[in-house]
């Protein structure tokens, strides 16, 4: 496995060695040993899954507030993304600042989200499934937001939005965010 550090700290694209033969292909998506020497959680609660029919469909940005703050591991499993996600944590050396991989299904990709960033994506192709885990349990109650197109984060996103839930639209900005203190 290749470990890419990001310009989010503690944050990393994570690319797993593909073998392939006559039969397809075969990798290790996910090593204890080695998630723990490059030192990263190997704790997963929770692993869940999203599908998105649509190009252009967006989801995010979200996070849990403490003390259910979460690391999240998550991999497009089918189709291709634009990943994204936006440091929130007080005190924290790139706070504010947000980073963005491109996650190909075909390439095995994942991206390692720290504690205290709030995440989302927007989908590249039709019918994309995303999988992620989780070092926390969902707690509804603790589940916050940042608003998706807001000047301050950034975020250059690669096409129109096709596809927002309501709740998704509501987010507020950065500046009215309190940060997260871990």
């Amino acid at each position: 496995m290749k470990f890419e550090a990001l310009n989010i700290a503690g944050a990393y694209k994570i690319t797993p060695k593909k073998l392939g033969d006559n039969r397809g292909a075969f990798a290790r998506v996910y090593c204890a040993e080695s998630f723990e020497a490059n030192g990263l959680n190997t704790n997963w609660v929770q692993m869940n899954t999203s599908i998105s029919t649509e190009t252009g469909t967006v989801r995010g940005l979200h996070y849990q507030r403490p003390p259910f703050a979460e690391i999240k591991l998550v991999r497009c499993v089918r189709g291709k993304v634009f990943d994204v996600f936006t440091d929130i944590r007080e005190g924290s050396p790139t706070f504010g600042k947000t980073c963005s991989v491109i996650l190909d299904s075909d390439a095995l990709e994942m991206a390692y989200i720290p504690m205290g960033c709030a995440h989302g994506f927007q989908t590249l192709t039709d019918h994309v499934e995303m999988h992620y885990m989780h070092s926390e349990f969902y707690k509804p109650d603790l589940e916050a937001g940042l608003k998706l197109d807001d000047p301050e984060l950034g975020i250059k996103w690669p096409l129109a939005f096709a596809s927002i839930s309501e709740r998704d639209k509501t987010h507020p900005p950065l500046k009215t965010t309190e940060p997260i203190k871990l």
